[in-house]
């Protein structure tokens, strides 16, 4: 038998050669009698050789296009979506007419939109180009027909609608994780999340429609388990943070005006509610992250803290403030979430769970929250601005630990936020920007970010981070630290002077005017012997930046404002500065610079 076997092998390899063997000497012979010379038509006008190249790509065209429409059996899925369609218009006209009341007709159309969902799941059993089709249909149907039977008809009670959207939902998820399709589940959770959001907008009952915001958010995030796609997942988030939103807001408007339409049992869910789409969002993050193990993760596993920390914090702050309970409950809750993030970027780096933007991703979360929140907590913003800053500084240590850029670049960012805000607050023209007391978070900030600019020149990073091994290999982003700490010690020195000059004689406003200009220019005078000293070109060059300040600042403010000896030190001194910067920067190149 074995013998047979192979005998009828190799006969059937036989004849298949043979077959081939006669195409190819066809194809020989048609390729002889097409290069043999033809005469030219007998016609006045000639044929563009590029017309006939452009012809013969037209066709290749044509052929793959028709190649692709045939693979991809776009025909019959058409005509077949055509046909669906046609029955449920079909459906709808009698229900329009009154042929069919409108409740049986709204039984019919959901009996039909299943019908379709349940023959997906078979057809998907056979592998049929056609089961995509059938599914998406059916559950886009069944959320129209929900909708619309609810909003148009109120045939259809809220509780039963919802129930049904979260059904579909499941379903189609089912069916994804039967098949590893990714149809199913991406059509029925955006049907469902879309539907959930349009039923009796805008004055849904939002605790009802936070379960099925909340059902949404977990089918997604499963969804990227069957196809790395992020984009149903920025959408149902998009939608349930709307929502969210848009439920806040009308807890803030007050009790006693006309648009008020928002029930007692409304405003006691808000809270919980509020706290179970953070935790969600916090767990589906750390999920993900720790999911692709040291593969990429999605973008949005990485962005989704810091969005879940910002956008959480702020809805609960105005609803804090606006029911009276007080800002500093809701800034110690999250100064305490904020602790949490940190811990847990501090147990991915250690156990060695995720990539370095993931930690930093948690990290980024953690210190964004910790400057919204502490200022709530504390009370004040001018004094939670140095705690932000001794984190940002000890978070600079942790990134030469880890050997991780980002967490550098974090740390460099929360400085800078720092003392931008401290400049927000004390440019303002009020007295209060000049209290004696602002010089202890003003000192603490120069000390804390010119330690920072120190250490950063004291340790390079690492050499296997992005951001400084393409975009900033000198990291010179560092000198930005460097500019915050002159910042921070011009408004220390500004307020210092503002309160010695308090009891001298003269024009307060003049001299103290004058004064701001004297400690600009001492300051250019320093930095630069500190560079010649250290022959270091970015000092040099940061006091070059500072003398530009302080010479805009003599000749075109204290000339034309100000007048006596405390306009004749402040253009003294610039010129001590100019004396010295043009004998220092003569001498430079005979010395090494770094």
């Amino acid at each position: 038998m074995a013998d047979e076997e192979k005998d009828g092998k190799v006969d059937e390899l036989t004849a298949r050669i043979q077959a081939l063997t006669s195409t190819v000497e066809e194809l020989s012979a048609r390729l002889s009698r097409s290069s043999a010379p033809v005469a030219p038509p007998l016609s006045d006008s000639t044929v563009n050789p590029a017309d006939e190249e452009d012809v013969g790509d037209l066709s290749e065209v044509t052929e793959e296009v028709l190649a692709w429409v045939g693979k991809a059996s776009l025909l019959p899925r058409l005509s077949t979506l055509c046909f669906l369609l046609v029955v449920a218009l079909g459906l709808r006209t009698l229900t329009d007419n009154g042929i069919v009341d409108t409740l049986p007709g709204s039984v019919l159309g959901m009996g039909y939109a299943a019908l379709l969902m349940l023959a997906g799941w078979r057809y998907y059993s056979k592998g049929s180009p056609l089961s995509p089709v059938l599914a998406a249909c059916g559950a886009a149907l069944m959320s129209i027909i929900v909708v619309e039977t609810h909003s148009r008809f109120q045939s259809l009670p809220l509780v039963p609608a919802y129930l049904t959207l979260m059904a579909t939902g499941i379903i189609m998820a089912v069916i994804s994780y039967r098949f590893n399709v990714f149809t199913p589940i991406s059509t029925g959770t955006l049907g469902m999340c879309l539907a959930g959001a349009a039923i009796d907008y805008p004055s849904p009952f939002f605790p009802y429609l936070a379960m099925i915001l909340w059902t949404a958010n977990l089918l997604a995030f499963f969804a990227v388990r069957i196809r790395r796609s992020s984009w149903l997942r920025w959408i149902v988030l998009m939608v349930s943070l709307f929502m969210l939103q848009l439920w806040g807001a009308r807890l803030t408007i007050p009790p006693g005006s006309n648009e008020w339409a928002t029930d007692a049992s409304s405003v006691a869910w808000f809270p919980p509610v509020l706290s179970i789409f953070v935790a969600t969002y916090f767990a589906l993050s750390l999920a993900g992250i720790i999911r692709n193990g040291t593969a990429n993760s999605e973008r949005f596993d990485y962005l989704l803290p810091v969005i879940n920390c910002v956008w959480a914090f702020n809805i609960a702050i105005v609803t804090a403030h606006t029911w009276g309970t007080g800002d500093a409950r809701v800034g110690l809750i999250g100064m305490l979430f904020a602790l949490l993030h940190f811990g847990v970027a501090f147990w991915l780096a250690e156990q060695k769970k995720s990539t370095n933007a993931g930690i930093n991703a948690f990290l980024f979360a953690g210190l964004t929250l910790t400057a919204l929140a502490l200022p709530h907590a504390t009370g004040t913003l001018l004094f939670s601005l140095p705690a932000v800053s001794a984190i940002s500084i000890a978070l600079f240590f942790f990134s030469h630990r880890w050997r991780n850029g980002g967490t550098r670049i974090i740390s460099y960012l929360g400085q800078l936020y720092a003392v931008s805000a401290l400049i927000i607050m004390l440019t303002g023209k009020g007295s209060s920007s000049l209290l004696l007391i602002t010089l202890i978070p003003t000192g603490l900030l120069a000390v804390i970010t010119l330690s920072h600019y120190m250490l950063a020149r004291r340790y390079t990073p690492c050499g296997d981070s992005r951001f400084f091994s393409r975009l900033d290999r000198g990291d010179r982003s560092a000198v930005f630290i460097l500019l915050a700490s002159l910042y921070s010690q011009f408004f220390f020195m500004r307020i210092s002077a503002f309160h010695l000059l308090l009891n001298a004689p003269g024009n307060l406003s003049n001299s103290y005017r004058c004064a701001q200009s004297i400690i600009i220019n001492v300051g250019a005078a320093a930095l630069m012997l500190i560079a010649a000293y250290r022959h270091n070109r970015e000092i040099r060059n940061v006091a070059i930046l500072v003398t530009l300040v302080g010479g805009v600042n003599v000749f075109l403010f204290d000339l034309l404002g100000t007048h006596g000896m405390p306009l004749v030190l402040s253009v003294f001194t610039f010129g001590i500065v100019a004396a010295l910067e043009s004998i220092l920067l003569g001498r430079w190149h005979r010395e090494p610079v770094s």
